[in-house]
């Protein structure tokens, strides 16, 4: 959520900036609900002092006439403000959802436009050059008996699978690897709920309603299912004031993530790739404003170390402004190389969403000079396991059908390779 009187100030540059992220807000207009609701709770204010100066003008002695006049007073005021309190009711949730919908400022160097717009930095990693057929992840998957779609959609629908034999081993191998590798890095590791409130879904700066929304609801109950462990990371902290000496806060969460949408058909969106439920280990952190540059920097690091350890060939990319989504000021994706579709798909991402999501979510600190504001907080992929067993079935596949497994896993999987059966 954005400081309203920062939006003030800056209303220019914030509609510009709504621009920039191809989101048709009026910030005239959200501020000018803002006053129009500040102007209703002075009258309101005003409105209850007078009848509670009726109230006890009303206690002292006086004749029936005039009590009768008190007490047709007080009826008219609490007529008044009734009428009154409807309207900025009105108002005041009109402002709030407007005021809700409004983005974090972008980074001044992040790039402006559309995705096709996001800066390549670099890429690391060879390659590979096969010298036979190569197959997508669907195929070696179903050659190998590792995946079942079909019965995933008897069950549950489509986009929800079964991972089957060597495929459930590499899922616990990769959430094991990952979980040690952010441990080893200072986070405090956690398995969160896989559902949360509302309002922490809201707070974390996702709409949990309407035909947009990405978020599955319970029905009859304040429940929605996360579509990411930073929402239930970021709640548990909800209403929370840090001493200075308590930040930075860094953990991790492994969590199943749920998403309505599963992106269109075709080649892009297939198999493993979009689909409605997916287990993850994030990373998040909660810090001072001015140590939010550089973790924004260490979580990239470690995103990278990841890939490299599992000798994928990947890409980093500066993401551009109308792809940021709501929360983030500056984002970078990862994107591994996927010989299935002979190009570069997204795999990770890392975001720093300054105190857009503590505003919303009231989490502060104190400090050295017993001042309370805002801290700033983080968040990162360390794995998203669907998308690395797509990146390691395709990069690593063999002629005769086998699957190379990346020596960092052979610990956790007890093999070297997936073979056919």
């Amino acid at each position: 959520m954005i400081d309203i009187k920062k939006l003030i100030t800056n209303a220019e540059e914030m509609q510009q900036n709504c621009i920039n992220r191809h989101l048709d807000i009026d910030i005239k207009q959200v501020i000018t609900l803002y006053e129009q609701q500040k102007g209703l709770k002075q009258e309101l204010d005003q409105l209850r002092a007078k009848r509670n100066e009726v109230a006890q003008s009303m206690k002292g002695k006086m004749s029936p006439e005039e009590r009768s006049v008190l007490i047709e007073k007080g009826k008219a005021l609490k007529e008044e403000l009734g009428e009154k309190e409807e309207g900025y009711k009105e108002v005041k949730e009109e402002y709030q959802t407007q005021l809700l919908q409004i983005p974090n400022y972008t980074a001044p160097d992040s790039p402006i436009g559309g995705e096709e717009d996001s800066t390549e930095l670099k890429r690391v990693g060879e390659i590979r050059k096969f010298d036979f057929p190569v197959k997508d992840h669907l195929e070696i998957g179903y050659a190998l008996d590792l995946l079942d779609f079909e019965a995933g959609a008897k069950v549950a629908g489509q986009k929800f699978y079964f991972l089957k034999n060597e495929a459930v081993l590499l899922e616990l191998a990769l959430v094991q690897y990952a979980i040690k590798k952010v441990m080893s890095k200072g986070f405090i590791p956690h398995i969160t709920p896989d559902m949360a409130r509302t309002s922490v879904v809201e707070g974390i700066g996702f709409n949990p309603r309407g035909e947009s929304t990405n978020i599955y609801s319970i029905e009859n109950q304040d429940l929605c299912m996360i579509g990411t462990s930073e929402i239930t990371l970021g709640g548990k902290y909800a209403d929370t004031i840090f001493k200075e000496e308590e930040l930075p806060l860094k953990v991790a969460g492994f969590s199943h993530c749920f998403r309505t949408e599963a992106g269109g058909a075709g080649r892009e969106s297939k198999g493993l790739y979009r689909v409605h439920q997916f287990s993850k280990v994030e990373m998040f952190a909660i810090c001072k404003p001015e140590d939010a540059e550089g973790f924004l920097e260490d979580f990239l690091k470690i995103e990278e170390e990841i890939c490299q350890e599992l000798n994928i060939p990947y890409r980093v990319l500066d993401i551009a402004s109308a792809d940021l989504g709501n929360p983030a000021y500056k984002k970078y994706d990862i994107e591994a190389w996927l010989p299935g579709r002979d190009k570069y798909g997204e795999i990770t991402s890392t975001s720093n969403c300054t105190d857009y999501q503590s505003r919303r979510l009231n989490i502060k600190y104190k400090n050295k000079d017993n001042e309370t504001k805002f801290v700033y907080m983080l968040n990162g992929t360390a794995i998203a396991v669907p998308r690395i067993i797509i990146s390691i079935l395709e990069n690593f596949q063999n002629e005769d059908g086998s699957v190379d497994l990346p020596e960092v896993l052979h610990p956790y999987m007890g093999m070297k390779k997936i073979e056919r059966k």
